[in-house]
């Protein structure tokens, strides 16, 4: 059976940014790849209105999800409301158990807004009580006991909310596949504008490929690469899971003892 992949985040695009060529390599290693943003993108634009870039953004992350044959799952709220709260993640709880994932791909804990922390609370959380019959999930889905381990992405921009350079415990090497990558992300054509606009992030392409460059470096033995930490596994799995690296051995140029 392939190992199922389930990748979580707040907005359209932060998958592309931060866990995209580490998805293509499981893709290409028959992995069976899982996507989802849980909001919808609809503060991401300084020209249309929230209705219009909500719709846009949608077509946007599916097409993006779609290059990499990934089940997509639509998005929960509208951006700044993410927040760790029980409809939220009952919702995200019933997705979890009907995806079922080996490695869950998530955000950074402390990354440099809230929408990033509070999407990987909720997803955390709904890995951990993913067996948990006493938990109503909506819609109503029953619990499942397979195993889970999670990796956190690099922060964005590899600093985390207090602006520390953060070194991942993992580095994968995707020099191979970084035009796979920057083509992911490149779906997401309203982002120029706004990104631009708003975080100063000109040429946001070349801003992704400068983030992965660094990485890199860090690791000290690939052009691009992109970076993991594997979250506590109790009660999720066991102590000694690594299937992410198991997977992608070919991949892992360096790692934490």
């Amino acid at each position: 059976m392939a190992c199922k992949v389930f990748a979580i985040a707040a907005h359209p695009d932060d998958i592309e940014f931060n866990m995209a060529g580490t998805l293509i390599l499981l893709l290409n290693a028959g992995c069976d790849i899982h996507y989802m943003n849980i909001a919808n993108g609809s503060c991401g634009s300084a020209e249309y209105d929230a209705e219009t870039i909500k719709n846009l953004r949608f077509q946007e992350s599916i097409n993006a999800a779609n290059l990499i044959e990934a089940t997509f799952y639509p998005p929960l709220v509208n951006d700044l409301e993410i927040f760790y709260e029980k409809k939220v993640l009952a919702k995200v709880a019933s997705i979890m158990r009907m995806v079922a994932p080996d490695i869950l791909l998530v955000h950074f804990p402390l990354d440099y807004m809230e929408d990033h922390i509070n999407a990987c609370r909720l997803a955390v959380t709904a890995a951990f009580c993913r067996g948990m019959k006493n938990f109503p999930v909506d819609p109503p889905i029953s619990p499942v006991r397979n195993d889970v381990t999670i990796y956190h992405s690099q922060p964005h921009g590899n600093r985390d909310s207090l602006n520390h350079l953060v070194h991942p415990d993992i580095f994968i090497d995707i020099s191979t596949i970084i035009e796979e990558k920057t083509n992911m992300l490149a779906q997401h054509k309203t982002q120029k504008e706004w990104l631009d606009r708003s975080q100063g992030m000109n040429a946001y392409l070349d801003t992704m490929k400068r983030f992965s460059r660094e990485l890199g470096e860090m690791s000290k033995q690939c052009e691009f690469a992109e970076g993991w930490h594997r979250h506590n596994p109790f009660g999720l799995c066991a102590i000694d899971a690594d299937p992410l690296g198991n997977v992608l051995r070919d991949f892992v140029v360096a790692q934490a003892e």
